[in-house]
């Protein structure tokens, strides 16, 4: 009876205690309500801000493509061929780097898959050999090896082209210009002279006495004949305009030429990469065919190595069985695949890689015999 009380008061104070509990987890769901809302305000207003910074990007962008349309269409024609012949130089030149790499990557491989014949022929196949011979099994005749210094050389079917820059024809529109100006000048003098009656020489052309009556009667010419300076200035603004004339023909015809000089150079640069692009492809199948072709020299001569200690074990085993060849059925399928393996390898290395500049057909089918021989014994060990 007097535990009831004490009873009453735990549950009062646990019951203050939920309580309590309750009052809280209620405090943090609305903390937890007002933290999502503030971040979805601010997850709105990153978004807003982004899409602002977008749009404001795209328009920034698009002045300066209207800005580049518009100095692209103030380019003279000048600036326009040194622009195309930019562009023509920068095809050869990447062309050509390309090409460049290509021929180191090759030798790079070639002398790579010079490396894997030796190995194969010192740790493997000639010790094959050898054996086969000392065990007396006749090996089929390979093929005759043909000699190829060279395994792969491009064919070059475009001689190689040198870009030429252009010239404005500034200074022989300035050399025409001074001509044409000068005999301007004397036309002008001596038709003055011959309106006048006057009788002029050359070496006094330019006297002051000789000018004078000169620039008096073209200036009577606009009834100023009392000021011989207006006519001077006449003269020399005719002579003047004449000069600019002729030089602005110079350049504008050299312009015109030099377009077409640039597009000619453009076309040809175009013609030179795409040639030269055929050769990079060819060399690439070279290079991705001879890396394949160290590859199964690799294999061979690991799986030669392997036939070579069988022929030692049958050598060792059955040495009282080599003259009369009786050997156990399973060695003579070890010898078998060991001919045929060496046969396969040595008709393969005695292929040349390049037919007229380009991969062997009959080298690539030589290959794949060589890897079926090989993935024959494979499946039969596995």
């Amino acid at each position: 009876m007097k535990e009831q009380p004490e009873s009453v008061e735990n549950l009062e104070e646990k019951s203050t205690e939920v309580s309590e509990s309750e009052s809280f987890v209620n405090t943090v769901e609305e903390e937890v309500e007002a933290l999502e809302e503030k971040a979805e305000e601010l997850g709105e207003e990153v978004v807003e801000k982004v899409e602002e910074e977008a749009v404001a990007l795209e328009e920034e962008v698009e002045e300066l493509a209207e800005e580049f349309d518009e100095k692209i269409e103030k380019l003279s024609k000048h600036d326009e061929a040194k622009a195309l012949v930019e562009q023509a130089r920068s095809i050869v030149e990447d062309s050509e780097a390309q090409l460049e790499e290509c021929k180191l990557l090759l030798a790079s491989d070639l002398k790579e898959y010079e490396n894997a014949k030796e190995n194969l022929k010192k740790n493997g196949l000639d010790e094959s050999e050898a054996l086969l011979k000392s065990l007396g099994y006749e090996a089929e005749q390979s093929v005759e090896i043909e000699e190829d210094l060279v395994v792969f050389e491009p064919k070059e079917e475009l001689e190689p082209i040198q870009i030429q820059n252009v010239s404005g024809g500034g200074f022989t529109g300035f050399i025409l210009a001074l001509i044409v100006g000068a005999i301007t000048f004397m036309g002008m003098v001596y038709t003055a002279a011959a309106k006048l009656g006057i009788t002029l020489y050359v070496s006094h052309i330019l006297s002051p006495e000789a000018l004078k009556p000169v620039m008096t009667w073209y200036a009577g010419l606009v009834g100023m004949a009392d000021n011989p300076p207006v006519g001077g200035t006449i003269i020399a603004v005719t002579v003047l305009l004449v000069m600019w004339i002729v030089y602005s023909i110079r350049v504008s015809i050299r312009a015109n030429s030099n377009m077409r000089m640039a597009k000619a150079q453009l076309e040809a640069a175009e013609a030179y990469s795409l040639q030269k692009g055929s050769c990079k492809e060819e060399m690439d199948k070279v290079d991705a065919y001879i890396n394949e072709s160290i590859n199964t020299l690799n294999l061979y001569q690991v799986i030669l190595n392997e036939q070579k200690a069988k022929l030692l074990r049958i050598s060792h085993v059955e040495n009282d069985k080599i003259e009369t060849s009786d050997f156990h059925h399973k060695s003579n399928i070890e010898m078998q695949d060991t001919e045929e393996l060496i046969t396969a390898i040595k008709d393969f290395m005695s292929i040349p890689m390049s037919e007229e500049g380009k991969l062997s057909g009959k080298s690539s089918l030589f290959l794949h015999r060589a890897q079926s021989k090989i993935q024959k014994v494979l499946d039969r060990l596995y």
